[in-house]
């Protein structure tokens, strides 16, 4: 995790206290809960779910340059990155109980999934070199470790790391923008995955792509930057839920 401060305890906690970070995350969470309370725990089919993950996994997977359109996903009739991109959307939510007693267990199956008969068997769901297997064991144990900081916060940073430590040999951003999601669902915030903050990424996607960079080149600022940028995401990513409209 690049080095905001100096180190704590808490280190996600010490990132929720940097300048309106707590505040954006709140409102954002309020607007999520208002979203689930007043229309989407009215409507809980199971295809409301379905369509959700099936808009992230086509909105995740433009993110990571495909030039499949939501009907070309939603019939099997795209490209390779797409149907890398439903793979891991389609086992997603199983993966939520594995999130919080293994990180490390949960990141290499997303990989697996995502990167399953396009990269050498011996390279799925293994960290490409030391210094990546460093990154991501370093953020696994945050993740073990007890936290006030709200679910939005680690969603926010399990998203940037994987993306800017890029662990695996392909696949990186759909495992991040997947991660962050299980972490939404595994951590209460949305746990039948009814918002889509894959979208709501994509339809900022300038200001994503600056503000990875800035979180990974940039110190505190970067960081804070993403933080910010975060909440403006899921706010987007609520508007784009298939219980929205």
């Amino acid at each position: 995790m690049p080095d905001a401060a100096p180190a704590t305890s808490d280190p996600l906690a010490r990132l929720t206290s940097l300048e309106g970070v707590a505040s954006a995350m709140a409102a954002a969470r309020d607007g999520i809960d208002a979203l689930l309370r007043d229309r989407g725990l009215r409507k809980t089919a199971p295809d409301l779910t379905g369509e959700s993950l099936l808009r992230g996994a086509h909105a995740s997977a433009v993110l990571e340059g495909s030039g499949a359109d939501l009907e070309q996903v939603r019939s099997g009739n795209a490209d390779a990155v797409a149907l890398a991109s439903v793979r891991l959307s389609t086992e997603l939510l199983g993966l939520a109980p594995v999130l919080g007693a293994s990180p490390l267990q949960a990141f290499a199956r997303m990989h697996t999934l995502a990167g399953k008969g396009e990269v050498d068997e011996e390279t799925l769901g293994r960290p490409r070199d030391a210094g990546s297997a460093a990154r991501v064991n370093d953020l696994a144990r945050t993740l073990l470790a007890p936290t006030t900081a709200p679910a939005l916060v680690v969603a926010a940073v399990v998203h940037a790391e994987l993306a800017t430590a890029a662990p695996f040999v392909s696949h990186n951003g759909l495992v991040a923008r997947a991660a962050e999601r299980l972490v939404l669902v595994a951590r209460g915030v949305d746990p039948k995955a009814l918002v889509v903050p894959e979208a709501g990424h994509l339809a900022l996607r300038a200001q994503y792509e600056s503000n990875l960079r800035g979180y990974r080149e940039g110190g505190q600022a970067g960081v804070h930057a993403w933080l910010l940028y975060a909440a403006e995401a899921y706010a987007a990513g609520a508007e784009a839920s298939p219980v929205a409209g």
